[in-house]
């Protein structure tokens, strides 16, 4: 059995709880983070943690430990249940007073916050299957709440977009707000239009994702063009090609939206480069 953490606990999965008035649970009162592990090393660590932070200050969530305790426990983890591919989660929550169920936010002082972390074991994260094949997509409309950026654990509408995809028989959904594209359920949406690489600008609209800031970073080296800008559904369904990308997936091409084929329907050159680029850098900066 796999090992958890609780505040300040390692404990075994099924023993691993948290109180019925936590915040998280009654309020969706928290933010996580995920974090990618390749040859049993961490990809990315200090932009998920910059990111975390970010989320806790917007939320007035204290920080419950340091950076540094932090990558201790991520360590500690993969070591202890053997990841050589997967993820680590990390979710922090205001906590909860005991028998208290209050609309206003508790006395930090007296009610510390919540933190966990587990691992998933995910072999053959890097040669997914999926990234050969691509995957298709349907439209959603957006109806989130306005703060996108901040990364919270309110994940009931990327859940439903999920459903409503793989109802479709399709593999995701991406989100579209006054005719433009969002973001997808849980990842970021890109097209390709010619040489250029086209996504959203970063905003509240938008989770700026630490796997999207890595691979426009990698296209700029690689002299590809990059245009952070709104993009039209319609302008997604007539592109060249178009991909995703998240911390679990890293660069995932995508090859239909809705009932439209893109390209030859099959993954397009600048997603399969930006993948194989993005898997060979964060290897190099993995620690």
């Amino acid at each position: 059995m796999h090992t958890a953490y609780v505040n300040g606990t390692y404990l075994p999965e099924a023993e691993a709880k948290v109180s019925i008035f936590d915040r998280g649970f009654l309020m969706a009162d928290g933010v996580y983070e995920v974090t990618s592990v390749l040859d049993g090393k961490l990809v990315d660590f200090d932009g998920h943690i910059a990111r975390l932070e970010r989320s806790l200050a917007a939320l007035d969530i204290v920080k419950p430990v340091t950076k540094d305790e932090l990558l201790q426990i991520h360590r500690e983890l993969v070591a202890r249940n053997g990841i050589d591919e997967g993820l680590v989660y990390l979710q922090i929550t205001r906590g909860g007073a005991p028998g208290d169920r209050d609309f206003a936010f508790p006395d930090p002082g007296t009610t510390p916050p919540t933190l966990v972390l587990f691992t998933q074991s995910k072999p053959g994260l890097a040669d997914n299957p999926a990234a050969q094949t691509g995957i298709r997509i349907i439209s959603i409309d957006d109806i989130r709440w306005g703060r996108r950026d901040i990364k919270t654990v309110q994940l009931l509408y990327p859940s439903m977009g999920k459903m409503m995809a793989k109802s479709a028989g399709a593999d995701d959904a991406w989100m579209v707000e006054d005719g433009y594209v969002t973001e997808g359920t849980s990842n970021n949406a890109y097209i390709v239009q010619g040489n250029q690489i086209i996504t959203r600008p970063p905003s509240s609209e938008i989770l700026s994702g630490i796997t999207r800031t890595a691979v426009l970073r990698f296209a700029e080296e690689a002299q590809m063009e990059v245009a952070e800008r709104k993009f039209t559904l319609e302008e997604a369904k007539a592109a060249d090609e178009a991909f995703v990308t998240s911390a679990t997936t890293f660069v995932m091409p995508v090859v239909q939206i809705d009932d439209v084929a893109l390209g030859a329907g099959t993954p397009g050159p600048v997603a399969q480069r930006l993948r194989k680029i993005y898997i060979e850098e964060s290897l190099k900066t993995a620690i």
